[in-house]
């Protein structure tokens, strides 16, 4: 056995250090020894690092629990306080990507390089087939990770500093402008829709910009018919196949007026489900959805946003015994998810606030509306100098020039 020198000393073929910590809560310091290392400038180095720790009041102990054991720990301790469908995404996340990389690794030997290297790989060959993983994936991957280390530091103590606060991020690249449908190409949809014993869902969609789950999760009572409004309080998912029900994206719930011909669409639709109802007779189940299959069930989330893939599909397809019903123009293909940014676009072309906008999206804050639809705002703002000069001129002086004086007059070119 070595000689202690200055904390460090070498037993068998390793070094060790050892510092006195102070506990918060005896006052009371006692020795730490900590082991393993390879040299004595590595003991050293950590022995260094220790007692600063210690000064802050920081210190962690020793701990040999890896990657992936912490993130299995971390993710059950989530699973109360997380919606599923969310909680779903961060375990296949790390899972497909973070663990057969660094799973193994022990927690508090990840540093600021091992993360930045996890995201270089990634984005070289991050997929199973050995493609690369796309920026916005491996900043998914990032964000999760951040997430968890952050409470291994603030909650567990198991980390005294978080390595993904210091680790070089993918390069954020510009998002793509949102390209989106007219008020006439949304016109020609919802007619394609007219005879189809959903179409009070698009209707609604799109003249509310609600979400894809928070539509299917509405009930009846939800709606107010004398305002008229909708109350959106929830949202549905699926998660490992089978519809779970949640809070909305946001956890916050929201109201959102509707139109005259949007509340005639749906007073037709309930009457449609009535009279479904009627026919299914007690088997029907009494869930109060709006939106439900013809036997009264709620409606599996996929359906509803393949059955707009097909009509536009059908459309733009000319028929090949009567090649002259083709359409002149073919409807752009468009998801589901873009009758939202159709909603959006239109209420800003027209003028409406961005922060009325943003509350009817469910977005926490208006900076989120300006960033994903900042290019219709710009396009739009090309006549906002000649509404201002025009605003101006109704209050301008008759005689300017006269109260102007003569030497102001003199500054001004003929």
């Amino acid at each position: 056995m070595g000689k202690l020198k200055d904390g460090v000393m070498k037993r068998g073929k390793t070094w060790y250090y050892v510092i006195r910590v102070t506990s918060p809560d005896t006052g009371l310091s006692k020795p730490k020894w900590v082991g393993g290392f390879a040299t004595e400038d590595d003991a050293k180095d950590a022995r260094d690092e220790a007692r600063r720790a210690a000064r802050r009041g920081e210190y962690v102990d020793r701990s040999a629990i890896t990657v992936k054991e912490y993130l299995g720990d971390w993710l059950d301790a989530h699973a109360l306080e997380t919606k599923p469908r969310t909680l779903a995404g961060y375990r296949w996340l790390l899972g497909q990507y973070v663990e057969p990389r660094i799973g193994k690794q022990r927690l508090q030997s990840v540093q600021p390089t091992t993360l930045t290297k996890l995201y270089q790989d990634l984005l070289k060959g991050g997929r199973v087939d050995g493609r690369p993983l796309s920026r916005a994936t491996v900043d998914k991957v990032h964000a999760v990770l951040q997430k968890a280390f952050n409470d291994a530091v603030k909650f567990e103590g198991v980390l005294s500093t978080n390595p993904a606060d210091r680790a070089k991020r993918p390069r954020r690249t510009a998002r793509p402008s949102v390209e989106v449908w007219t008020a006439d190409e949304l016109r020609l949809f919802l007619g394609l829709m007219a005879h189809h014993r959903l179409r009070a869902f698009y209707r609604l969609s799109a003249s509310t910009g609600a979400r894809r789950g928070e539509l299917l999760n509405l009930r009846w009572a939800d709606i107010d018919w004398k305002a008229p409004a909708v109350r959106i309080r929830g949202s549905v998912g699926m998660v490992e196949g089978e519809r779970v029900e949640g809070t909305t994206k946001g956890g916050r719930e929201r109201t959102v007026s509707i139109d005259p011909d949007t509340v005639r669409e749906l007073k037709a639709h309930r009457r449609r489900q009535m009279a479904d109802q009627a026919k299914v007779g007690e088997a029907w189940p009494d869930t109060g959805h709006m939106f439900t299959t013809g036997l009264g069930e709620p409606i599996y989330p996929d359906t509803v946003t393949q059955l707009m893939g097909k009509v536009i599909r059908a459309y733009n397809t000319p028929d090949a015994d009567h090649p002259e019903n083709a359409p002149a123009k073919p409807l752009p293909h468009a998801r589901l998810h873009d009758l939202r940014h159709v909603h959006a676009t239109l209420l800003l072309i027209a003028g409406v606030p961005v922060h009325v906008v943003a509350e009817r999206l469910g977005h926490s804050d208006p900076t989120i509306t300006l960033r994903i639809y900042a290019h219709v705002i710009r396009t739009h703002a090309a006549g906002v100098a000649g509404i201002f000069a025009a605003a101006a001129a109704k209050s301008e002086p008759a005689n300017a020039e006269e109260d102007e004086g003569p030497e102001a007059s003199a500054l001004v070119p003929s």
